[in-house]
């Protein structure tokens, strides 16, 4: 098979745009599908299926997985050309193709994927044309005012409105309109509960609403309208507190973002202004952004220079200078500078967008403890309704007192009965740990710190070990040219504009810089084939059939340049340096990576927490045992590749150690996936590190992690507090409640009682001291 490149082709792998990956999937998932034909300029879908297979169900999966495909841009065939390794539109080897007996044959605007098999089984292929999908723009989310729960409102003048008429009837009790009053409060104190009740029967089942408004209507039936109105009274009122506590979480973490931009001022190429809705937004057109502007989306400055407001993403309220090569974040504020940017990636795949998907998942996401709970309290109201059933049989038959007597209600069956059903019902309970992990959860995004939901919390509160890399969290990961070398000298412009060539089609740290000091020289890049990334090692391609290499210096040294490389000294302590070769070209550039400023101070701080610090990193020994004597840490490990860092992870797990692994690159996905609890550093960090982390640190500040650890600490105490106080104040009252020694009331008062204080006391988590590294 053979594709003649596009001039373009080299560019950073996007699996998303890749035709062969996206339909390779489907192939894996449906064995009756053989084959799949896409013919772009046609827009026509052809598949082939052997055997019986369920039709509506194929085509609405080969649709979703081409319109998959289409929603991450132009779509595109697998770019494989002859003796190539790797896809460059995907970046996915072509053995994992092969290994899948896959194979792909490309004609002009046609791609066919199909099965390897034997030659006549084709002839019993049968065809089916299915349509093209229509692709639908995805929703950019925004953190809206109609999402803050703003009910409480209401229900605070409900409760207030019960309240008053309660306390009016209770004054003028002997009066015959008396009950008329207790009437309007119970209307009032009920409305919000009976729509819950109400709902909740719709969907066969009930919960603590139900509860409550049964015991009220209980109470009226023995003549009991004050115990009933103070029992609706209090319940409305703990639910608007409730809810206003949501809101107020709600509130925090809306007012990180500014109201985003919905259009930007794109430039063609003459140079003329015209304003474009930010959803027509597509990777590479050119925009205008003036001073004291939001940036729309994420993009890379190719004109002009500037500093950036990022504090609403990262925390950091310092602003941060951009220059040519240098990527601003949607969402942000442009200073100063009037610059033109290129736009990366559309506006529903911006930080801003990820940040707000976080939070939104973060919201939805329960902890185990939760989890139990919402299980246990299902199951705990029906357990309430049969013990007040069997209490109400026991006082009546056993203990002989009246069952509905309206006298002297204090000794009916049914009183006591409604009673235990008021102080046993579970609603501090519920909201013990929902409440600290929202509050948690507000707290720390308005610090910058992002927790992907309760289990998050929970997970960092038990940790014992923190295993970090090197590269962009305990060094600044700002990471500048110094030197560039070639051997012999003379050279040097066109090593530099090789590493230029190679380094932008790739997003490791190294080559980010490499790139960002090529753009800000204004050098042109090379057009390369057969690009490939090497995981740990560097950077493949070629040019005019010469290898080119960009890398470690262990990985050239096996190649031909192996003598010349052994002659020449390794850099300092505290630079990193690259080599590249290219048939009899060779050369060096050496990079600085200065160490954070608080690594000193977190390591220490570390230390006294009681955590054990581990460094895993990639670089040569002589670099690791210059971080061990600046960081006096112990255990630093060196020259380690992904793989060798995940099989560490695992060794420390296996010790029976909690670890959570801090990191900001692809090569340290796996290690924060296989950690006890992953953090990622910096919005600016990889996808891949952000998608397997569960906790997000939204600025380059290692004292973060320190906040975050202190702060699960604090909610794992609140959530124990608040447990504590809804389990023994349920125990105390429902004890009294079986030996009668409690009125209505008072039981009342207690239930909602405990259920107010819950809350408040998760509020403290909301309004705890702004210093981050001290929550």
């Amino acid at each position: 098979m053979s594709v003649t490149p596009k001039p373009d082709a080299l560019r950073k792998p996007d699996p998303g745009k890749c035709l062969a990956r996206s339909v390779a999937e489907a192939l894996a998932e449906d064995p009756t599908l053989e084959a799949v034909t896409v013919d772009q300029a046609r827009h026509t879908i052809s598949v082939a299926t052997l055997g019986q297979t369920d039709v509506p169900k194929l085509t609405e999966r080969i649709s979703a997985t081409v319109q998959h495909a289409q929603e991450a841009g132009p779509l595109e065939p697998c770019t494989l050309l002859a003796g190539e390794t790797t896809c460059q539109t995907c970046g996915q080897p072509l053995s994992e193709f092969e290994h899948k007996r896959i194979t792909i044959r490309q004609e002009a605007d046609t791609t066919t994927i199909a099965r390897v098999t034997c030659p006549t089984a084709p002839k019993f292929w049968r065809w089916r044309e299915i349509p093209w999908p229509k692709v639908v723009q995805r929703d950019v989310e925004f953190l809206e005012k109609a999402e803050e729960v703003n009910e409480w409102k209401a229900e605070l003048v409900a409760a207030s409105l019960c309240g008053v008429c309660g306390l009016g009837a209770w004054f003028f009790r002997a009066h015959p309109l008396a009950v008329l009053g207790y009437v309007l409060a119970y209307v009032a104190g009920s409305w919000f509960t009976a729509q819950d009740v109400w709902a909740g029967l719709h969907k066969r089942t009930i919960d603590v609403h139900f509860l409550m408004l049964f015991v009220a209507l209980g109470s009226a039936c023995i003549g009991a309208w004050g115990e009933g109105t103070t029992l609706l009274f209090l319940f409305s009122l703990s639910s608007a507190l409730e809810n206003f506590a949501l809101g107020r979480t709600q509130r925090e973490i809306r007012s990180l973002f500014r109201e985003a931009p919905k259009s930007a001022t794109v430039l063609d190429p003459q140079g003329h202004e015209r304003e474009v809705q930010v959803e027509k937004l597509r990777p590479d057109m050119r925009l205008l952004v003036k001073p004291g502007a939001q940036f729309a989306v994420d993009a890379e400055i190719v004109k002009g220079q500037t500093a950036s407001d990022e504090s609403n993403l990262t925390g950091e309220v310092t602003p941060v200078e951009k220059a040519i090569g240098d990527t601003v974040l949607a969402g942000t504020i442009n200073l100063w500078g009037v610059v033109e940017l290129l736009v990366l990636r559309p506006v529903a795949e911006s930080s801003l967008q990820k940040i707000i998907h976080l939070i939104k998942d973060a919201q939805q996401r329960k902890a185990p403890a939760q989890q139990f709970t919402d299980r246990f309290g299902s199951y705990y109201t029906y357990s309430v309704l049969a013990l007040s059933f069997v209490m109400f049989f026991v006082w009546w038959l056993g203990f002989g007192q009246a069952p509905f007597a309206a006298r002297n209600v204090g000794r009916s069956a049914f009183y006591h009965a409604m009673t235990l059903l008021v102080v046993a019902s579970p609603c501090a309970l519920v909201l013990s740990i929902p409440s600290a992990v929202l509050a948690a959860i507000a707290w720390g995004a308005r610090h910058g710190i992002l927790f992907r939901g309760g289990a998050a919390i929970e997970k960092l509160a038990a940790i014992n070990t923190v295993a970090l890399d090197k590269t962009g969290t305990l060094t600044t990961g700002e990471l500048g040219i110094e030197t560039v070398e070639s051997f012999p000298p003379g050279r040097e412009p066109e090593v530099a504009r090789l590493a230029f060539s190679l380094g932008r089609l790739s997003t490791h740290p190294l080559a980010r810089a490499i790139a960002r000091h090529g753009k800000q020289q204004g050098l042109q890049p090379l057009e390369l084939t057969h690009f490939e990334s090497i995981t740990g090692q560097g950077l493949r391609a070629r040019r005019n059939g010469d290898a080119c290499l960009l890398g470690h210096r262990e990985w050239l040294a096996q190649g031909p340049h192996a003598a010349a490389i052994a002659q020449v000294p390794v850099t300092d302590p505290g630079f990193s340096e690259i080599w590249l070769t290219e048939g009899g070209l060779l050369g060096r550039l050496v990079l600085r990576d200065d160490i954070r400023p608080e690594a000193r101070e977190l390591v220490e701080e570390l230390h006294r927490e009681g955590l054990r610090a581990v460094v895993l990193t990639g670089d040569r020994q002589a670099t690791a045992d210059h971080l061990r004597r600046e960081l006096q840490i112990q255990d630093v490990r060196a020259e380690l590749k992904p793989e060798e860092k995940l099989s560490a992870i695992r060794a420390l797990t296996q010790e029976g150690r909690c670890v959570a692994m801090v990191g900001d690159g692809v090569n340290d996905a796996p290690s924060l996936a296989a950690a006890h609890i992953g953090v990622a550093m910096g919005a600016r960090g990889s996808d891949a590190a952000l998608e397997q982390a569960d906790v997000v640190l939204m600025h380059d500040r290692l004292e973060n992690f320190l906040a975050a650890f202190r702060l699960s600490q604090r909610a794992r105490r609140v959530i124990r507090e608040n447990l504590l106080i809804s389990l023994g104040t349920v125990v105390v009252l429902v004890t009294l409640a079986i030996l009668g020694r409690i009125p209505l009331t008072v039981g009342v008062v207690g239930h909602e009682g405990s259920t107010v204080i819950v809350v408040m006391n998760s509020l403290r988590l909301l309004f705890g001291a702004a210093r981050p590294g001290r929550p």
